[in-house]
């Protein structure tokens, strides 16, 4: 019984590094415990496993820490929420094969869930329950990869219709796991009803995220992570593996608090991001309509700079695109020398999956306590000389403070009240709400068109010699 103490301080250390990883000074440390506490779980797996099968999970757990290795290394940081959406699909997948494991076993000895005598309450309900979230988490964590990726992809039917048919696959999974559960046996259609359940389940993930727009994918991505804590949980209660159902709920619930937290930030509700999406392929008319673009260069914001007292930067996803941070925190060093208050703005949406742009700037080292989120700063760009926003566009928009467009009510960062704006933008393409920004047209708003990282350097180096 050693492995329960193990599997003890597994979890301990998984509620540890949780709370760890809600704070962007202590993240790192945070991640080091759960890693800790994976790999204590997985040995204290393979002790209660015993000698038949130990090499079994060994050898997939140096398959998985090598593949994990690897990704880390190689996938850049602008890919990164797309590797989150694929983990999430992974970690879904392998809950519903733990639960297709198990009825493969129960057919080789003859029975399925029918037979009461042998299978528990728990085990007849969340076999299905394991396979349908896990299955619909696989492909729909794909279809929010590929949408961040750029793909652009539109739903089968449309209005009130598509909600009738999702709808009508939702009754229909729950409609085969009944039969699954209570009748496949009697009839000897087993197979037919796990094979009706998967494929259900699969095409209910795609279509309930092809409809969701871009601007939403952060949600998603938060929301399909809970899916894949819920169906790992539901996973634990098949095999009896208690470690298995506390992570898995630790998950399934940091996951629903971190969707709360998106959807507040967007000042959206849930079922809103779900049946209503901002950002699909829809464009407004006007989203590149501007008359009064007054376009700059690095040597002259390179001159704001030299004469500003206080300077804001708010990073967006063309930081992430250009690989801009370490350039970023440069220029900022370079302003600091120089007595200049250098802070950062963090939008919780900016970006492509919740917290991009804090693990950006952590990975360039930029000081901790120069970040500061939406509510704790928006009160200071009306004191502030100079802001320069790097690839961001939705979070700075002002008709977000007007009624009738797609991200009336969303809270923004207030950056047109500074003295000056400096946007830093490859072209006057809308973000993913796909409308106009009035930002861009402001009196008091200077456009660089350009990639953000050659847009930095020239300042660094304009700074420098001034």
């Amino acid at each position: 019984m050693s492995f329960v103490y193990l599997y003890l301080l597994a979890t301990a250390l998984f509620i540890f590094g949780l709370k760890r990883l809600s704070g962007v000074r202590t993240a790192r440390s945070g991640n080091r415990f759960a890693a800790l506490g994976m790999a204590i779980a997985i040995g204290a797996a393979l002790i209660e496993a015993g000698v038949l099968t130990w090499w079994a999970l060994l050898l997939a757990a140096a398959i998985g820490a090598v593949v994990g290795l690897v990704l880390a290394k190689r996938v850049p940081m602008t890919a990164m929420p797309e590797l989150v959406a694929a983990f999430n699909g992974v970690g879904g997948a392998a809950s519903a094969v733990v639960a297709l494991s198990y009825l493969a076993g129960e057919l080789i000895d003859g029975t399925v869930l029918a037979d009461t005598a042998g299978v528990s309450t728990d085990t007849a309900v969340t076999v299905p329950i394991s396979i349908l979230i896990g299955m619909a988490t696989l492909t729909g964590s794909f279809v929010a990869y590929m949408k961040l990726g750029g793909k652009k992809m539109s739903h089968p039917v449309s209005g009130s219709a598509r909600h009738s048919l999702h709808a009508a696959l939702g009754f229909g999974a729950l409609a085969v796991s009944l039969w699954l559960v209570l009748y496949a046996e009697s009839t000897g259609m087993q197979i037919t009803a796990i094979v009706l359940l998967v494929a259900i389940s699969a095409v209910l993930g795609v279509l309930l995220v092809m409809p969701i727009g871009g601007a939403d994918m952060p949600v998603v991505v938060a929301l399909l992570n809970s899916y894949s804590g819920l169906a790992a949980a539901a996973s634990g209660f098949v095999i009896g593996n208690l470690l298995l159902v506390v992570a898995g709920a630790l998950v399934g619930a940091s996951g629903l608090i971190l969707t709360k937290i998106m959807c507040k930030a967007m000042n959206r509700s849930l079922g809103n991001v779900l049946l209503g999406g901002i950002g699909d392929d829809d464009v407004a008319e006007d989203a590149r309509d501007y008359s009064n673009i007054k376009e700059s260069s690095g040597e002259e914001v390179a001159m704001l700079l030299d004469g500003a007292s206080s300077v804001i930067i708010v990073p967006g996803y063309g930081l992430a695109v250009a690989q801009a941070q370490h350039v970023t925190l440069e220029l900022a060093t370079e302003l600091e020398a120089r007595d200049v208050q250098v802070r950062y703005a963090i939008h919780p949406v900016a970006g492509r999956m919740p917290g991009h742009m804090n693990v950006l700037l952590a990975e360039a080292d930029v000081p901790y306590e120069q970040l500061f989120e939406l509510e704790r700063i928006n009160g200071d760009f009306q004191n502030t000389d100079v802001v320069i926003i790097l690839g961001a566009n939705d979070v700075v928009n002002p008709l977000a403070r007007e009624e009738g467009n797609p991200i009336s009510g969303m809270p923004i960062l207030d950056v047109d009240y500074a003295q000056t704006v400096v946007v830093v933008k490859r072209s006057l393409s809308p973000g993913y709400a796909g409308i106009k920004n009035p930002l861009f047209d402001l009196d008091n708003t200077l456009m660089v068109f350009a990639d953000a990282k050659e847009a930095l350097q020239e300042m660094v180096n304009e700074v420098k010699e001034l």
